[in-house]
């Protein structure tokens, strides 16, 4: 197995700041040591990927490299015993994608505690249209809850809502039977958005409306913020008194323009949300809640196939704004 070759996309830094990627032949023998060899047969496309995959700083230090925080396969073999040889498996965060050769190669080889069983109620395809965007949406949605906020408190704003984790937070929120306000700077996406369960969409200038007043009228009982800056502010500024606001996402900017009142005024909450480092027992829970009373009712609605050799159109794409949904990269 050691000398077995596969298909991986590699990304070379041709000069000081000037990054290649291709489709090219690795072999087993040159990854990293890990008690868990997969055999990958799904990964998706987020943010960080295509971070990743063109030399922005601050995602992976090291080239050549193999991008991709998420896969789904099965086990070749594990040193621990923890997993079977032919055990599906789940595989996202930790250092996966980053400085470890990730998701958007054939086979991985890791530590064993990265791994989670494939959980009942979902295939290998679906798990990889969820990928760490949902798994973060879950996380989002178990944070609202174990701070109180429970269907019929009030609506919940999701931000940047046609992308990645905000059309997830969108179905997974409207699967557990919250009424979601959906935000978004393309109006034409309107019925996507209906139909994963917003009851309501509007654009985020409609979010931001006023955000420079100390506090705003209170609106949301919850929110699941993804774009982070000015967008965040006013989320905070305008929830409710007890609200409770997740962030977990950095596209809009990484400052952060807020004041005090909204924590002393109306206590509300903000709470931080880290997929990579997630423990263990939140993990499973949430992954548990997307293979069953979380499952999106269309995964399918929600996504874009690919494959390696169309994965660069992909993430062009997502550094430009424009996608939607979720990417799934088949390494069929």
């Amino acid at each position: 197995m050691s000398d077995q070759t596969f298909t991986a996309m590699i990304v070379e830094e041709t000069a000081p700041h000037e990054f290649r990627r291709r489709i090219g032949t690795r072999s087993v023998s040159d990854l990293p040591e890990g008690e868990l060899l997969v055999r990958v047969r799904y990964s998706s496309l987020n943010y960080k990927d295509a971070l990743s995959a063109t030399g922005r700083p601050g995602v992976t230090r090291r080239y050549p490299h193999t991008p991709g925080i998420d896969a789904a396969g099965e086990v070749v073999s594990c040193t621990t015993n923890a997993f079977a040889p032919g055990e599906p498996v789940i595989v996202t965060g930790y250092d996966l994608g980053m400085e470890t050769p990730g998701g958007y190669g054939q086979f991985i080889r890791i530590p064993a505690g990265w791994g989670v069983p494939l959980p009942a109620g979902l295939t290998l395809r679906e798990s990889m249209i969820l990928g760490t965007a949902g798994f973060t949406a879950g996380l989002s949605v178990l944070e609202l809850a174990g701070n109180g906020v429970q269907p019929g408190d009030g609506d919940i704003l999701v931000t940047g809502a046609t992308g990645g984790v905000g059309s997830m937070a969108v179905a997974i929120l409207a699967r557990a039977g919250y009424r979601v306000v959906a935000a978004t700077g393309k109006p034409d996406e309107a019925t996507y958005l209906r139909n994963l369960g917003a009851a309501e969409v509007i654009g985020r200038d409609e979010v931001t409306a006023e955000a420079e007043r100390p506090l705003m009228k209170e609106r949301w009982a919850g929110v699941v913020d993804v774009v982070g800056g000015a967008m965040l502010a006013a989320a905070v500024k305008s929830a409710r008194y007890g609200g409770t606001v997740t962030c977990c996402g950095l596209v809009g900017a990484t400052d952060l323009p807020l004041n005090v009142f909204p924590f002393i005024l109306r206590g509300v909450s903000l709470l931080g949300i880290d997929s990579a480092q997630c423990p263990r027992e939140p993990r499973l829970a949430v992954w548990k809640r997307l293979a069953g009373p979380w499952k999106p009712a269309d995964l399918e609605a929600t996504v874009t196939p690919c494959s390696l050799a169309t994965l660069e159109g992909q993430i062009q794409a997502m550094l430009q704004g424009g996608s939607k949904g979720r990417v799934l990269v088949d390494l069929e």
